[in-house]
């Protein structure tokens, strides 16, 4: 009687432990997924805000009418990619970032050609929607550290003894991170326009 406690407590101990680290690991892959969540919505306010520029713009810039088809087939480009949060690949992260780097580069042409028209950058309207973008932007770089750190919570917890066990056995996979783009460890160079 006493040796079918002890081993019923034993038991009962190994159940609640295995419990436990299966929760906190749902609990991480959550987060992960959340965190992932917040990432595509920046990057929808993102794409969302480029029509409103774009249609800003051309009023005054009818003449660049191939920077705002770029940037238009770019938005496209970008905001078709769709990525499933709980089986996030490396390939499908690199063509996630391939589309919106694509789509950062042509805003980039697009308000650099805004440079030449004095009236479109007095425009109090197309002023706020560049803000915005510049706001969004940053969300977009804080959303990325977040989804980051919560893919690095969630692997440090996997590859740790007994967790790793866990994982095993529930199938929890380790996270990819991003990676910086090509060529972002070189500052960008400005022309001198004195």
């Amino acid at each position: 009687m006493k040796k079918g406690l002890i081993i019923i407590g034993v038991l009962l101990i190994v159940g609640l432990f295995i419990g436990s680290s299966y929760n906190s690991l749902v609990d991480l892959d959550e987060n992960v997924k959340s965190k992932w969540g917040n990432v595509e919505s920046s990057y929808q306010r993102r794409a969302d805000l480029i029509p409103n520029i774009v249609n800003t713009a051309q009023a005054y810039a009818k003449f660049e009418k191939e920077t705002f088809i770029e940037v238009t087939e770019a938005r496209s480009k970008a905001t078709s990619i769709t990525i499933d949060p709980s089986n996030i690949t490396p390939e499908q992260l690199q063509q996630f970032q391939q589309a919106q780097q694509g789509l950062t580069s042509a805003l980039s042409r697009l308000i650099a050609t805004f440079e030449r028209y004095p009236d479109l950058k007095a425009n109090q309207n197309f002023k706020e929607l560049i803000n915005e973008l510049s706001r969004t932007e940053n969300r977009i770089d804080v959303d990325r550290k977040r989804f980051i750190e919560s893919s690095e919570n969630l692997n440090a917890a996997i590859r740790k003894f007994p967790k790793n066990i866990i994982a095993g056995i529930f199938g929890f996979e380790k996270r990819d991170y991003f990676e910086a783009d090509e060529g972002a460890d070189k500052a960008p160079v400005v022309p001198n326009s004195i």
